[in-house]
């Protein structure tokens, strides 16, 4: 398929993505304190819910995976987008806490087969070894899901309350995301037929892409952990260090145009680069970032641009990396099975880092941010010594 014709595909996936991230993963930074005021239920359950989602999100990735790579992305997103709209209908219509938490169970299987893992796979199963630049293009578009959700959630719940915009997004996934996947989303390329006989092989690695999988797992798990810490205590961190809050929000406000303009930069490289230099670049950043504001230097403002633009390229390491190291053939199910202890990290380290602040403050909840970063800059450096 010439690129060209690549654009309809990338678009949808683009806009698909805002609608799978704005409505799940970003959903709770709007909604969690009025759910929580109009109900009475706790806040810390919740917010919990969306780590009860990601948790489901990362058991379900192997077979996600797997699945792309043998028949393609189309009826995984497809399948995203109705479990979205059933889960996302349990939480507008949940008359307890129980309920409300089993609409999160639905959720996170929609997270798990819609969100970026399913996409960059769906992308490498059409695209094959020429799928870096939509991958990359495709982060761009998926930076602005905060940017049009938290502004398009605000208003939903001043017009409508919390619960009808869970089912407007419920009626979004049926009317926007469904069409899209089935409309211009293609089925992907026949396997050759001496590939499509039998039972599906075991994806085999040998020693040394065993430990590039190891060390690319581990880059995702601390990765992870450290987005997730930043994104929920962030505010509380920085004030902390006797920042007043409407600075901390604006400073925070830095993270997302960051993101996008690093994304920029990234395109604008063409892929002449290997990915690993991007993934090397995106620790570099996110370690600087985080260290500058461990350090408590008086520079709070640069740190989270250099933050945010080291998460923002990272985005697309994340899908590019393997596509290099692993080749085409097997993208799809060692994505998938990449995918899970991100996921996993993501939904436990708001709960690691509510432990460290409550118990041991708030300059160890920077050092130990700061002591993940530079541990994932080692990690991502070894990556070049087994690629």
């Amino acid at each position: 398929m010439t690129p060209s014709r690549r654009w309809p595909v990338i678009s949808a996936l683009g806009v698909i993505q805002i609608l799978t991230w704005g409505s799940s993963f970003y959903l709770l930074s709007v909604l969690a304190a009025p759910m929580s005021k109009d109900t009475g239920w706790p806040l810390g359950w919740v917010i919990g819910g969306l780590s009860l989602g990601l948790l489901v999100a990362g058991l379900v990735s192997p077979r996600v995976g797997a699945f792309i790579g043998e028949h393609g992305g189309r009826p995984v997103l497809a399948f995203a987008a109705v479990i979205l709209a059933v889960g996302l209908t349990v939480l507008g219509l949940a008359p307890n806490l129980p309920t409300y938490l089993a609409g999160w169970l639905l959720v996170g299987l929609g997270m798990g087969t819609g969100l970026y893992d399913p996409a960059f796979a769906t992308l490498g199963r059409l695209y094959g070894a020429e799928a870096r630049p939509a991958i990359t293009t495709l982060t761009l578009w998926g930076g602005f899901a905060s940017t049009v959700s938290w502004p398009l959630s605000a208003f939903l719940i001043e017009q409508v309350g919390w619960r009808s915009t869970c089912l407007t997004y419920a009626g979004l996934h049926l009317s926007v995301t469904l069409p899209l996947v089935l409309l211009v989303i293609p089925h992907p390329p026949v396997r050759p037929a001496a590939r499509s006989e039998g039972p599906v092989p075991a994806v085999r690695l040998d020693g040394r892409e065993r430990r590039a999988f190891l060390l690319m797992a581990g880059v995702l798990t601390l990765g992870g952990t450290i987005m997730a810490m930043v994104s929920v205590h962030l505010i509380t961190l920085l004030q902390a260090r006797g920042v007043e809050l409407a600075f901390a929000v604006a400073y925070g406000a830095l993270i997302g145009p960051s993101q996008v303009g690093a994304r920029i930069v990234e395109m604008a490289g063409r892929a002449r680069h290997h990915p690993l230099w991007t993934l090397t670049a995106a620790m570099v950043l996110v370690a600087l970032g985080v260290t500058m504001l461990a350090a408590g230097l008086r520079v709070v403002g640069l740190a989270l641009v250099l933050y945010g633009a080291g998460n923002g390229i990272y985005s697309i390491a994340r899908g590019t990396v393997p596509l290099a190291l692993f080749g085409p053939e097997r993208y799809a199910p060692l994505v998938g099975r990449l995918a899970r202890p991100g996921l996993v990290a993501q939904a436990l380290a708001p709960s690691l880092g509510a432990f460290v602040l409550t118990h041991a403050g708030a300059d160890a909840a920077y050092a130990l941010l700061a002591a993940l970063a530079l541990a994932n800059v080692a990690l991502a450096l070894s990556l070049w010594r087994v690629r």
